[in-house]
């Protein structure tokens, strides 16, 4: 690894696509994608940058704990996301700090295994919380919070609660 990035050299990298996003919106609009493959014994693979992830049943569920659990998985993409736009907003504020992030999510199983109808299916409440050391200031870091909130794609994701399609197609 080499040196941090600083804040002159992160906002050098980011001005040409601010300019471009500013000046052709349209260019800004993209569609990530992820793809999975349904597994034998109630499992499925999904492809990362660098690895495939099998996910299967929580053992709250009836899984035997050994593979990856969705639910997990959100809360990873969750902190996942808002370390890195920490990070980044730090970087662009001349901010030292390091620590650490955590999420938890509550989740009722009754919802889940269809033993309650009325019990939720999928998380209740999600708790982001950040471990930090810094030698900024109370309002630096409040700024810091609410930026990385502000801008945290997963964050803002799941508090928007976005529009959300299901087909199945017959291969």
């Amino acid at each position: 690894m080499g040196d941090p990035i600083t804040g002159e050299q992160l906002r050098e990298v980011q001005r040409p696509l601010k300019d471009r996003y500013g000046d052709d919106p349209e260019t800004a609009q993209i569609t990530l994608e992820a793809d999975g493959r349904l597994d034998d014994d109630i499992a499925c693979s999904v492809q990362t940058g660098s690895a495939l992830v099998k996910a299967g049943l929580h053992s709250g569920t009836g899984g035997d704990g050994t593979l990856a659990c969705s639910g997990d998985m959100l809360l990873q993409a969750l902190v996942a996301c808002a370390g890195v736009t920490m990070r980044s907003v730090a970087t662009s504020m001349g901010l030292d700090v390091t620590g650490s992030v955590h999420a938890e999510g509550d989740l009722d199983w009754r919802g889940t295994l269809a033993v309650d109808k009325e019990a939720p299916v999928g998380f209740k409440d999600i708790r982001l919380r950040f471990e930090v050391e810094s030698a900024a200031g109370d309002e630096e870091l409040e700024t810091l919070q609410r930026l990385t909130e502000r801008y945290c794609v997963v964050f803002q994701t799941l508090a928007a609660s976005p529009g959300l399609s299901v087909s199945m197609e017959r291969r």
